[in-house]
């Protein structure tokens, strides 16, 4: 019984004192935590200080790993075109919008089948899964309704904070936790659909190459990986910004990443100014009207261009689109021609326990934005 504790303590020691562990030494250190044979101290300590030291892809591999084979309930879609995830991390000094899921929706309803995975808020006060539940998705389903979902909507969502989905630690700590940590990006890759097509939002650019190593590292085919500047001292995103420059890491089939920047400009795109049209509300219920205004054509702000600028990596990693502009430009589509909210509502009615009650309450939303 010592020797597991001294053990574990000497590699808190290790990280404390800025050294990397092998991805053999991460694995290990995150089964004892998901198994919970270390004293909730010495889990804090190590995810404070993995966290703190900055992770390595072969350390996030390993917790990836670990989660995915002992915590994660594995799902086999039938799909015509393969499943694609898209997330942002969290942890970045400007807060969104939840910007992720409106672009899913927009991609779901350009054909590209999205198998998400999130989380509720723990870096800010609106998470996917608020944004989801808020909207009439039922997040506390059991993953074969989110495979139904997506399989016949071509749009789910696996809840990350679910015992369903993690059934046997994950939930428990990331429902204790209100700091970002290496768990915002190795939990969040722990997709119960196991897709090989990604698009990701960093909280930094010093972590566009860990974590896109880390992709290519778990079986990734192509990815994209970015993080937007505000232009304006505000600090950065984890979305691609239509205010100012975003720098990628593109992850290509044949193995090989590429690094590059674009402005709004380079995409089509005027370049936005007011930053509060897309600053994060603390309220779910104000963040389903603001995204359901953008839906309905009644908002084409700031909004709608994050919205459409996210969406469009999902259309070029997939080869729906050959290039992020022309990416865009299907968003677009999809927005107005009322494509997104017709997908939205397929998407509310199929992951439900109780379609009927998930109808209510998105209409409800939509009436308010109506009257208001």
């Amino acid at each position: 019984m010592t020797d597991h504790l001294i053990t574990f303590g000497g590699a808190i020691n290790r990280l404390i004192a800025g050294e990397d562990l092998s991805m053999a030494e991460a694995n290990r250190s995150f089964n004892e935590i998901l198994n919970n044979t270390q004293p909730e101290i010495h889990q804090g300590a190590f995810l404070s200080a993995i966290t703190a030291k900055g992770p390595t892809p072969k350390e996030i591999a390993g917790a990836w790993k670990a989660i995915f084979d002992l915590d994660t309930v594995k799902v086999s879609l039938d799909t015509n075109i393969p499943v694609t995830d898209n997330c942002g991390t969290g942890m970045d000094t400007f807060k969104t919008f939840n910007i992720s899921t409106g672009s899913a929706i927009v991609a779901a309803a350009g054909d590209i089948p999205m198998a998400r995975h999130g989380a509720r808020a723990i870096t800010s006060k609106c998470g996917t899964v608020d944004l989801c539940e808020a909207l009439g998705i039922d997040v506390e389903c059991d993953v074969e309704i989110v495979k139904e979902s997506i399989e016949k909507t071509g749009i789910g969502i696996f809840n990350g904070m679910s015992a369903g989905t993690h059934p046997t630690a994950l939930f428990r700590i990331l429902s204790q936790m209100r700091f970002g940590s290496i768990l915002n990006i190795a939990a969040s890759l722990a997709n119960p659909a196991n897709p090989r097509y990604g698009v990701r939002g960093v909280y930094a650019k010093e972590m566009l190459m860990p974590v896109t190593e880390t992709m290519r590292e778990i079986g990734f085919k192509k990815a994209l990986i970015f993080h937007g500047e505000t232009g304006n001292g505000a600090g950065g995103m984890d979305e691609l910004s239509a205010f100012a420059e975003s720098h990628i890491a593109e992850l290509s089939e044949d193995g090989t990443i590429k690094r590059y920047a674009l402005a709004p400009e380079d995409l089509g795109l005027t370049k936005q100014h007011d930053l509060s049209e897309i600053a994060a509300g603390n309220d779910p219920v104000q963040e389903a009207r603001r995204l359901l205004r953008v839906f309905s054509g009644l908002d084409n702000n700031g909004l709608y261009n994050t919205i459409c600028l996210n969406a469009a990596p999902m259309f070029y990693v997939t080869g729906e689109a050959a290039s992020l502009k022309e990416g865009v430009e299907k968003a677009k589509t999809q927005i107005d021609s009322g494509k997104a909210m017709d997908k939205l509502k397929d998407w509310v009615q199929v992951q439900q326990r109780d379609p009927e009650a998930g109808k209510k309450q998105l209409n409800a939303l939509i009436n308010d934005i109506s009257v208001n």
